[in-house]
């Protein structure tokens, strides 16, 4: 957070409150809520997930939600039904109650007498997922959405499947971490004595999320749910879609600003994980975030602002100070203020003055040459008026040479990193030279000029195969003239999915054909002197589970070809309306800025140092005597916090993947979970502890997932889950 600057003072006073929400069925969704002390009603704005408000995700919210509130909106974080204190049981992932319950989280804010009507929606991941899907529901109160590293398309961008490919490391890690988020207890700080019974009633409805993600093979009616790329004509809303080169969902920002009306849509695609673009996590670097979201909810959420344009907005949103007023409270529970800011009348700060629909549509950072997985590598922004842009050409590279036999070993893929990177030390891909050696490689020389590229490569692999089911992968990696290789980007075909994700189509054994896909979308420039590698593997563990038979492919390189997004540099010509187009680009592109980083007083959270030796992020260990590969991965989400409030959380968790180098039936992927809620002040100490494991034969998947909980040293709930789920496509 380096460069962040820290508000204590906005231009408003404001106050929060701990409410709880009632919804027609009597549940009760436990909400917080910032307001500014004004004279007049204000929007609201609603982030609504899963993730425990009082604890989880109370550091996060308190950056960001009292400084809306300081600058002239009601800012409102929300728990999904049977999560952290909210009543009811917990469901699947943007189940249809779920989305329900947020429609009427939507009328209850529009309906409340300090807000205006007008409503707008946020969140990152699980939030900004379903703030599409709910804005497709068309919520008439729905005005405006801010979708961070989220997905439109849950089974080819939600991290279950990858061209029809499972998702090991992703389904896996995925479904062990919400198995044991949705074991948490609610706190009886803010429930009272009835936690226990709300827990026990949670426990028993908890369904281990793998066996439905894996019997859910092929693209069908359960994916289609909740998927906003079914039918984009459904979101009425004005959404600004931001995501992250280093974070599996940033597809989606693509393909909201090329189907989207252009009136009602802006993206912008940073150097970032999967986090708030202010944040400032590995690589980096951050950006004036929040101003940039108010810009947004000023232009689509006050008054008039749809019509005479944000810079009205912009000064309406700052130019009165919000009176001072008693502190209020609802349901008894706390209540803050903080001082308002001196801020003179009309007082409007630049950015927020310029009308943020006159930005390009999409705005991207393209990267340029660097080591392997290095810090704030170097870049610039530019700026597309139309997506898919007409300054990007699709340029083919042909492979050439003889037929190759593709045959990569099985831990391929270990020096993957991260799949869904969050600003950890150790996410991102290290030298792929390891993983380029166990893969067949095609190189093209950089001369002259960079050559940029920004959206998505493709690849046709023209291949024969003697095994009914296969796997290809495909990297893109700047090789530099040190010889290190850096990761650009990559993609996955399974090979029974080569005529379409909703089927799956064994291969003819023995019979050659043609498969193309393409790679995840990715801005970088490649510098002269420098070589596109292109490296195509049969295996990819721990990231896709390997099919049954490990025979590979052979390759004809004659018969395949590398597609690159090529942006060229915009140059007048003596085309009239071509000298127009680019001059437009180049001050679309100059035009591409962001304040610095701003945020609101950090909540005062304590993480205690500890004399334990920390152990590694990701460590690859080899059994040579064996033959097996084994790696260790602590995602360090949580750790160890004493919150302000007095509840001490520690969280530890240890995924584990193996496979033996020679047998894909070896693939073994193993979490564990631990977790503890202390109150000492209350006697109350909830413990958490969880496995899951899938492993696998020819035939089916086979899941074990084992919960523990107790309430100090009594076991008030054990229960072991074991299933066998059919591979259907090997």
């Amino acid at each position: 957070m380096s460069g962040t600057r820290i508000r204590t003072s906005f231009p408003y006073e404001t106050s929060h409150e701990d409410v709880r929400i009632p919804l027609r069925d009597g549940t009760r969704l436990y909400a917080r809520i910032w307001r500014p002390l004004a004279d007049e009603p204000v929007p609201a704005l609603l982030e609504y997930l899963p993730d425990r408000l009082t604890d989880w995700t109370a550091p996060r919210d308190g950056q960001r939600h009292p400084w809306y509130a300081g600058h002239g909106y009601a800012s409102v974080r929300v728990d999904v039904r049977g999560h952290g204190n909210s009543e009811g049981l917990p469901g699947d992932e943007y189940d249809a109650t779920e989305l329900a319950d947020g429609v009427e989280v939507i009328e209850w804010l529009a309906a409340q007498p300090w807000c205006t009507g007008r409503v707008g929606m946020f969140g990152i991941s699980w939030g900004g997922s379903n703030a599409l899907q709910i804005a497709a529901l068309a919520p008439e109160p729905l005005k405006a959405v801010v979708t961070v590293c989220s997905t439109d398309d849950r089974y080819d961008d939600d991290g279950r499947y990858l061209g029809g490919a499972v998702l090991a490391a992703g389904t896996h890690a995925w479904a062990a971490s919400l198995l044991a988020f949705a074991c948490r207890p609610p706190d009886p700080l803010y429930v009272g004595d009835r936690w226990r019974e709300m827990w026990l009633g949670r426990l028993e409805a908890l369904s281990p999320p793998v066996h439905t993600w894996l019997g859910h093979r092929l693209r069908d009616d359960y994916w289609r749910h909740g998927s906003v790329r079914e039918d984009y004509s459904a979101v009425r809303a004005a959404v600004l879609a931001v995501g992250g080169w280093h974070d599996p969902h940033r597809d989606t920002v693509l393909r909201l600003v090329e189907h989207l009306p252009p009136d009602r849509v802006r993206g912008v695609i940073g150097p970032w994980p999967q986090q708030y673009p202010d944040r400032g996590d590995s690589p980096g670097p951050a950006i004036g975030f929040l101003q940039e979201t108010l810009r947004w909810w000023d232009r689509h959420l006050k008054e008039g602002a749809g019509e005479t344009g944000a810079e009205g907005a912009g000064a309406e949103g700052a130019g009165s100070q919000g009176p001072a007023s008693q502190e209020a409270s609802a349901d008894g529970l706390s209540v803050g203020g903080v001082s308002a800011e001196d801020v003179s009348p009309g007082h409007v700060s630049p950015s927020r003055a310029r009308d943020v629909m006159a930005e390009p549509l999409l705005r991207s950072w393209i990267g340029q040459s660097h080591p392997p997985a290095a810090l704030h590598p170097p870049g610039r922004w530019v700026g597309d008026a139309a997506w898919p842009s007409p300054h990007v050409t699709t340029v083919p590279y042909a492979l050439g040479g003889e037929p190759v036999l593709v045959h990569s070993p099985q831990h391929t893929g270990v020096d993957a990193g991260r799949f869904t990177p969050v600003g950890n030390d150790a996410d991102l891909p290290p030298d792929q030279r390891e993983e380029d050696a166990r893969s067949a490689c095609f190189e093209f020389p950089v001369t002259g000029d960079p050559i940029e590229i920004l959206g998505r490569p493709r690849v046709t692999l023209r291949l024969r195969m003697d095994a009914p089911y296969g796997l290809a992968v495909a990297r893109i990696c700047d090789v530099a003239p040190d010889g290190s290789s850096t990761l650009v980007t990559r993609g996955a075909l399974d090979l029974s999915a080569r005529r379409g994700d909703e089927r799956a189509d064994p291969w003819p054994p023995g019979a050659t054909e043609e498969a193309a896909f393409e790679l995840n979308a990715i801005g970088h420039a490649f510098r002269p002197g420098h070589r596109i590698r292109l490296s195509l593997s049969s295996a990819y563990w721990p990231w896709i589970w390997p099919p049954a038979d490990a025979a590979g492919f052979t390759l004809d390189p004659a018969g395949s070809r590398l597609e690159l997004p090529v942006r060229e540099p915009t140059e007048p010509t003596e085309d009239a309306e071509a000298t127009e187009n680019a001059q437009t680009a180049e001050r679309a592109e100059a035009a591409v800025a962001f304040e610095a980083p701003e945020q609101a007083e950090p909540l005062p959270v304590v993480i205690p140092v500890t004399l334990d030796e920390q152990r590694p992020e990701r460590l690859v260990v080899r059994d040579v005597a064996k033959g097996e590969w084994r790696l260790e991965v602590d995602p360090r989400y949580g750790g160890t916090r004493a919150y302000p409030d007095g509840l001490e959380f520690t969280e530890d968790a240890l995924e584990t993947y193996t496979i033996q180098e020679d047998d894909p039936l070896s693939a073994h992927a193993r979490s564990t979970w631990t977790i503890r809620l202390h109150r000492p002040e209350l006697g109350w100490d909830a413990r958490i502890e969880t496995r899951s494991e899938i492993t696998c034969d020819a035939d089916d998947f086979i899941a074990v997932d084992e919960v523990v909980c107790k309430d100090g040293t009594e076991i008030v709930f054990h229960r072991t889950w074991e299933k066998r789920i059919p591979r259907l496509a090997g």
